[in-house]
């Protein structure tokens, strides 16, 4: 079955990117995203206005995915989707449209945990990127998640450790909120902090017990000294905007290379590969391929475009499941919590 083509169709709508894909077996034909702008005057994700935005998008999106793979959905062997996590009224959009495409196609139906996708992601045929052999570390850093994750198999995975708060991506968008800048902040503070000095300011590390990691008394801590550093000078954030964006990264590199390293050390683990919307970070991916040759680590980064929320990854995934005829029933409802087994 493996070398026979079969085209998956894959829907991703976790949060606030409606995307389609088509994959002929483990090579993405199409990867179509359609972001919606609605949220940047709100300084964050809507919930409601989310899942109208899917409505209006996920028809086209998908029609796009399919003329640029240049497949007729007859041709489709199965439908993959996002079951979760994720906002609740973004997932139910992409639940609904996968199960009754299905159901019309009369084709198999795959549940996919976006998380899990996140990490498969490096499993893409693609000539810019590897794929890492099992056992290896995974890092998921994203606006929800941060976890490590010990994976053995593709569906046999491990949660080492967890964020206990704010997730990394929040972290760089609530401290960006903080400095004034627009949402999504977190771009933002990664394209200062190149032009700025990393060590000029120092904000306090969490000292969190095991592989967990926390992010909310750094926010707070950036909070204060905000606050106590404009009632000093008002003009102190537009003074020193590339110096204090290059610190917070700087601590929040640090604290996320730390249980990196507590991680291989407690497993013996030396592959790492990286997921996840806040691995497009350029000081993330810095570090990671400078510790190939300071830890004696193997490094696994995935392009771009399989690091923000996408449907190829969740293409990946439907693909290894369609080889193990892992289905889903038609009557399957999303979750918007949903563990990573």
């Amino acid at each position: 079955m493996k070398n026979l083509k079969k085209y998956i169709l894959a829907i991703e709508s976790s949060c606030d990117d409606t995307s389609a894909a088509v994959l002929c077996n483990d090579i993405v034909l199409s990867n179509v995203v359609a972001t919606q702008q609605i949220h940047e005057q709100y300084g964050g994700v809507v919930p409601e206005l989310a899942s109208r935005a899917h409505q209006q998008n996920i028809v086209p999106v998908v029609h796009q995915a399919l003329s640029k793979a240049n497949i007729d959905k007859k041709e489709l062997a199965a439908i993959a989707f996002t079951r979760g996590p994720g906002l609740m009224g973004s997932l139910l959009v992409g639940t609904s449209f996968a199960k009754s495409l299905a159901i019309g196609l009369n084709i198999p139906l795959i549940e996919v945990n976006h998380m899990q996708a996140h990490i498969l992601a490096h499993f893409i045929a693609d000539k810019d990127q590897k794929a890492p052999s099992f056992p290896f570390l995974a890092m998921t850093v994203s606006g929800g998640h941060t976890q490590i994750i010990l994976v053995k198999d593709f569906f046999q995975m491990e949660v080492l450790g967890e964020t206990l708060d704010d997730a990394v991506g929040e972290a760089f968008d609530k401290s960006a909120k903080l400095l004034g800048l627009p949402y999504p902040g977190g771009p933002l503070i990664d394209s200062h902090a190149q032009e700025g000095n990393p060590k000029a300011f120092l904000f306090p590390k969490p000292k969190v017990a095991g592989l967990n990691f926390s992010f909310s008394g750094l926010k707070t801590s950036i909070l204060y000294f905000i606050q106590k550093k404009k009632s000093e000078n008002p003009d102190f954030v537009k003074d020193n905007l590339n110096d204090i964006c290059a610190s917070i990264q700087y601590t929040i590199l640090e604290i996320l290379m730390d249980k990196l390293k507590l991680a291989v050390k407690q497993t013996g683990v030396k592959q790492i590969a990286i997921g996840g919307g806040v691995a497009a970070n350029s000081g993330i991916r810095a570090r990671l391929v400078a510790t190939e040759r300071t830890m004696g680590w193997k490094t696994y980064i995935p392009k771009i475009e399989y690091c923000t929320d996408n449907a190829a990854m969740i293409g990946i995934v439907g693909y290894y499941k369609y080889l193990q005829k892992d289905f889903a029933e038609k009557n399957i409802a999303a979750k918007a919590r949903y563990v990573l087994e």
